[in-house]
């Protein structure tokens, strides 16, 4: 299990329309999710209020997607992720680092 120092941390979010993104993510924590071949934000909240913690860069706090090259025991082994927009208009942001293995 990673201490909460190794976890990876969110390098770059241009999912405008995310509640915890201004000027970066500031979640505290995401959780990647989703199926198929679209690796969801589930943190992804389509508000305009601005949410999360002033001096935040968020790390991903979990990762469901089990077949993802950088998974090991559901946790996130990348150096960094990046978060964008989904690859339809139901998958409002992705985890854009996201590798089948």
């Amino acid at each position: 299990m990673s201490s909460l120092l190794d976890l990876p941390h969110v390098v770059d979010c241009t999912a405008s329309t995310c509640g915890y993104n201004h000027d970066g993510c500031h979640a505290g924590a995401v959780t990647v999710g989703g199926h198929g071949s679209a690796a969801e934000c589930a943190t992804f909240i389509p508000l305009s209020v601005k949410g999360g913690l002033d001096k935040v860069v968020a790390q991903v706090g979990a990762c469901q997607r089990g077949e993802c090259a950088h998974n090991e025991s559901l946790e996130c082994h990348a150096d960094s992720i990046r978060i964008g927009a989904g690859s339809s208009m139901d998958e409002l942001a992705d985890c854009l680092t996201y590798t089948p293995r």
